[in-house]
C-alpha cells in the first residue's frame, strides 16, 4: 500500500520554527525521522538550529555523514538514503521525495513565499494523488497551529 504524502504550507512561521514541532511530535508517536534538505547550507543551519529549538530540552539528532547514523532518531541528510530505518521523511527546500513508498510518511515542507515551491508542490500533489498515495494538506491558521484542510 502506497505511503501517505502530507503537505505543510507554511504562511505564519519560518521553517526553523515549524519543523522541530513536527520533530517532536514525531518523536512522541516513537518514530525515527529523515530530513533531507536541499543543500549544505541548509543541513549546517537545521544542525545548529536543533540543539537550541527548545529552551529546556534539545532534539537530538546527528548528520548522515557523521559516524553512526543508523543510531540517530532524526538524521539530517541530502540523500534519500534511510540510514537510521526512519518512518517518515521531511522533505524540505523543493527537494520532492523520490521513494514515497519506503515511509510510512512523507512530509513536504514548503514557503507560501516561495512561488516556484508553490508550484512545485502542486504537481507533487498531482502526481502523489495518481500515484495512488493517502495525501492530506496542513495550513497554519492565524495563530500558526497546523490546520488539515484537504
Amino acid at each position: 500500500m502506497p505511503g501517505e504524502v502530507w503537505f505543510y504550507h507554511l504562511e505564519r512561521t519560518t521553517l526553523a520554527e515549524a519543523l522541530p514541532e513536527l520533530l517532536e511530535k514525531t518523536m512522541e508517536k516513537g518514530w525515527r525521522a529523515l530530513v533531507r534538505a536541499g543543500s549544505e547550507s541548509r543541513l549546517k543551519e537545521l544542525d545548529d538550529q536543533l540543539w537550541t529549538a527548545k529552551d529546556d530540552n534539545f532534539l537530538a539528532h546527528g548528520r548522515s555523514d557523521a559516524p553512526d547514523p543508523d543510531r540517530q532518531p532524526i538524521l539530517l541528510s541530502l540523500t534519500e538514503e534511510n540510514a537510521n530505518g526512519a518512518q517518515i521523511l521531511f522533505a524540505l527546500d523543493g527537494v520532492a521525495p523520490e521513494n514515497p513508498d519506503a515511509f510510512e510518511r512523507c512530509c513536504v515542507m514548503f514557503d507560501a513565499g516561495d512561488e516556484s515551491a508553490v508550484t512545485a508542490s502542486r504537481e507533487l500533489w498531482k502526481k502523489a494523488k495518481a500515484d495512488g498515495h493517502s495525501i492530506a494538506y496542513w495550513q497554519q491558521s492565524v495563530e500558526g497551529r497546523w490546520e488539515k484542510k484537504a
